[in-house]
């Protein structure tokens, strides 16, 4: 039986839960990642669609999207970013930080080229993203 963890955004007026296991996770150190999450680097985890339901607070969701690629989500009383939709990749990055019972264990960095925080932990850093994504591939020394 697949593992539900329950998440929220920092109110909780919204509610969800992820269910079974996210297909990816790790560390995004894009530009628009650090400006939206307001840090030097954005933990994610990446689930499809299927994975992840609202359980409170559905209407209370606001969406900005300043490309087509990603559609960010956050608490409409709070502030409180809850996830990004990514339409073209079929997943929904649901940050790890909203997911606490999650067990968060970071498989790469992406955009590292973008990088402010550099981090040594023995953890892949793409260029960009992976091919399969649509990225070079490329992998940046740690």
């Amino acid at each position: 039986m697949a593992t539900t963890y329950p998440g929220g955004c920092f109110c909780g007026a919204v509610q969800f839960n992820v269910t079974g296991e996210p297909v990816g996770m790790g560390y995004c150190h894009c530009e628009s990642c650090r400006r939206w999450s307001a840090g030097p680097v954005n933990a994610f985890t990446l689930w499809k669609p299927e994975a992840v339901k609202i359980t409170k607070g559905a209407d209370n969701i606001g969406t900005y999207h300043k490309t087509e690629n990603s559609y960010r989500k956050w608490c409409k009383t709070c502030g409180g970013h809850i996830f990004t939709d990514h339409p073209g990749m079929g997943l929904i990055d649901v940050y790890a930080a909203v997911i606490p019972g999650l067990p968060f264990k970071p498989g790469v960095h992406v955009h590292y080229q973008e990088t402010v925080l550099h981090i040594k932990d023995g953890v892949p850093k793409m260029k960009d993203v992976p091919k399969e994504m649509g990225g070079s591939g490329a992998v940046l020394p740690d």
